[in-house]
């Protein structure tokens, strides 16, 4: 997957040293909408897009910004918008695997990353700072992120057992008490196989086949009473925190802020974390008005530096190959953050590339056949 060689980038620039860049000027918006409503996942992730991007940018602008925290359901709302003809959001953070969707479906305008986006402070064009991870013509990469589990570090059940791998998850005979999946077939149909002997390079064509999918689904049947299953990717570190659960799935950067930031008794096991894709789409058929301010704000909220000051407040890679040598110290507790990053090598000696094509050409059906297994 071009996936591939995009991280082999960032994994080369964690170690680099801090330079210093200079962002470029940014022009008036002359005849834009005075106000946004940018769409996200709320939690540590939003606070982290708060502090870096639109704090600094209504500072700069003076325009509002509206939080939703609607991101996991950004498709079928809209979809549901674009049927309706009220398209209420102006710019939408997504999964890469949702943004060729929308794209797809014209629910997304196309961007120029090159006439569009700031370039690199040496002059190097946008789309080739961000290289291999522009999966889509409607996407704008913001950052490298990876779903991984947390687990206590203080059950007294485990008998002095630490998990080591993904597969823990299913071994509840060593690793007894409730375990937190998120409620969709993503990441937890992959996991399944691999603990189920299939071979990390041919996941997906074994869930290709109507055999493969039943094999996912059967494995996770043999937790599934022992499960509580999330929606958003806070729940999970509250979970842990409050002992509900002994280990869970969520993203890398909520277990950083449950970690290091709240100082609760909980590790990280990055054994196959899943690699993914986040960024920003527009939304298709805004007013001039609107369109216009929301590439104003992409412009800005999107160059080297603001990618890099998000890794100030949370540990995920920004997507932007010149971001990544400016990554430096947690913003409030002065820690440095590229080994707490999922491209760190130390973090990726075993990693899942997940395939955001295979997800975009097949998610509707699995989403059907996940829900009515999880009815059951």
């Amino acid at each position: 997957m071009k996936f591939t060689a995009g991280l082999t980038g960032l994994f080369a620039l964690t170690a680099i040293a801090n330079v210093a860049t200079a962002a470029d000027e940014l022009p008036a918006c002359e005849d834009c909408a005075d106000e946004l409503t940018i769409v996200s996942w709320g939690g540590a992730y939003s606070n982290s897009q708060n502090e870096a991007y639109h704090k600094p940018y209504t500072e700069l602008t003076g325009v509002s910004v509206i939080n939703d925290e609607s991101s996991a359901e950004a498709v079928a709302k809209l979809r549901a918008m674009e049927e309706a003809g009220n398209v209420t959001w102006d710019v939408v953070d997504v999964v890469a695997s949702d943004a060729i969707r929308l794209c797809d479906e014209g629910l997304a305008m196309e961007i120029n990353h090159d006439e569009q986006l700031a370039a690199a402070p040496d002059g190097t064009p946008a789309s080739e700072d961000f290289g291999d991870l522009l999966v889509s013509d409607c996407f704008i990469p913001q950052i490298v992120y990876s779903t991984t589990f947390g687990y206590r570090t203080d059950v007294e059940a485990w008998a002095d057992n630490t998990p080591t791998d993904v597969c823990a998850v299913f071994d509840t005979e060593t690793f007894p008490g409730k375990r937190a999946l998120e409620k969709r077939p993503i990441n937890n149909m992959e996991w399944a196989l691999i603990c189920d002997d299939v071979a990390k390079g041919d996941v997906y064509d074994v869930l290709s086949t109507d055999e493969g999918v039943q094999q996912a689904l059967d494995k996770l049947a043999t937790i599934k009473d022992e499960v509580i299953w999330w929606s958003a990717g806070a729940e999970t570190p509250q979970l842990l925190a409050d002992s509900e659960v002994v280990m869970g799935s969520t993203y890398n950067g909520r277990l950083f802020a449950v970690i290091e930031e709240q100082d609760q008794p909980v590790a990280m096991l990055w054994d196959a974390q899943v690699f993914d894709l986040d960024g920003w789409i527009i939304p298709a058929g805004l007013s001039d008005e609107r369109k216009a301010r929301a590439l104003h704000y992409m412009k800005f909220a999107t160059d080297t530096q603001r990618l890099a000051d998000q890794a100030k407040y949370i540990s995920y890679g920004p997507a932007r190959l010149s971001s990544a040598p400016l990554v430096g110290q947690h913003a409030d507790l002065g820690i440095d953050m590229a080994p707490h990053m999922p491209t760190d090598p130390k973090n990726a000696e075993n990693t899942f590339l997940y395939n955001y094509e295979w997800w975009a050409d097949n998610r509707d059906d699995l989403d059907g056949k996940f829900q009515a297994w999880l009815a059951q």
